[in-house]
């Protein structure tokens, strides 16, 4: 019997060890300046549409409408993006399916991100009417489809040409003619790389980007820039962004550790947030990003607040003052 306790201590003591090894024991006395509050709502980074829509309220989602006449816009942020006969831009939901095609956004989704209706869709001039296709939604409804993704409107686009929603929560994104996220260059062949956006399949989960102004610093799968707050702690663990937090500086969800390149491995590991968010590390630092990136190598949440820099590929705030 002493034997048995004997080898579980030693494998507990073996286990504690190697997490405090992989999030740095010389890192205990770096506390957050401000501590987590408690259960966050969890509805932005979870379902992936950033918690926006307040001004929806609770009232029900508006009977969808149909697009019309589609447009192409060539908005001079983010490139070639899809339009209704009224000049609002098309978005696509990275959490959706085109093979086959499948809407993931419900609920509180559908108000904040209102469905295209299949019906009477005309394509754009010059673009492939073969991609134009329809989608039976969970409640029986038709949702239009460009190349097999399903298509919404962004509440908080208030008049024709706004993009307000292109890269919101890492997975909205304007919907180029042929389906494809909208990005600059994405369609000119002159452009390519991170900088040019492109599909998401081109940069893996976590990956490095060499931005002019900041040097090194690591990127998500879709060449957003990721962020580290100073408020939060390595070891232990913690966050101080929480709840309305969240809406603007989204979690990096979990990145498999073979899906990335360029980044540290030590201290590549998941932390489970109290409030139930599972959130991507770097050196045990938790990662974000911002919601005021609107495109592929913004760095709009550099310095914000003095609180929020670009994290480097070893897990450093860039930047930061020493």
């Amino acid at each position: 019997m002493n034997t048995w306790r004997n080898a579980s201590l030693a494998v507990t003591a073996a286990a504690v060890l190697a997490l405090t090894t992989a999030c740095g024991q010389d890192q205990g006395n770096q506390t957050p300046n401000g501590q987590a509050v408690g259960a966050a709502n969890p509805a932005a980074p979870g379902d992936g549409y950033g918690g926006y829509g307040s001004d929806s309220g609770g009232e029900a989602a508006a009977a969808a409408k149909p697009a019309g006449q589609l447009a192409v816009f060539d908005s001079p942020d983010i490139g070639e993006v899809v339009t209704d006969s009224a000049g609002f831009t098309l978005y696509r939901f990275d959490k959706d399916t085109a093979k086959p095609p499948k809407s993931n956004c419900e609920g509180d989704c559908a108000k904040v991100w209102p469905v295209v209706a299949a019906g009477g869709a005309t394509a754009a001039p010059g673009v492939d009417a073969s991609l134009i296709g329809e989608v039976t939604r969970a409640d029986g409804s038709k949702q239009l489809t460009i190349d097999g993704w399903p298509m919404y409107r962004y509440a908080k686009d208030t008049k024709a040409g706004d993009v307000n929603g292109q890269g919101v929560g890492g997975t909205w994104y304007a919907s180029a003619p042929d389906g494809k996220k909208a990005a600059p260059g994405a369609g000119g062949g002159d452009a390519g790389g991170e900088d040019a956006g492109g599909e998401a399949a081109d940069l893996a989960g976590l990956s490095v980007r060499n931005d002019p102004k900041l040097g090194e610093v690591v990127v998500d799968k879709n060449g957003m820039t990721v962020y580290r707050f100073m408020k939060d702690s390595a070891w232990p663990m913690k966050t101080a962004c929480t709840g309305e937090c969240l809406e603007k500086w989204p979690v990096v969800a979990p990145v498999d550790k073979n899906d990335t390149k360029g980044i540290l491995k030590k201290g590549y590991v998941t932390f489970d947030r109290p409030d139930g968010i599972k959130q991507q590390t770097i050196d045990c630092w938790p990662l974000y990003t911002f919601a005021g990136d609107k495109k592929p190598g913004d760095t709009n949440g550099q310095g914000v607040g003095g609180t929020w820099y670009a994290i480097s590929p070893e897990g450093k705030p860039v930047g930061a003052p020493k």
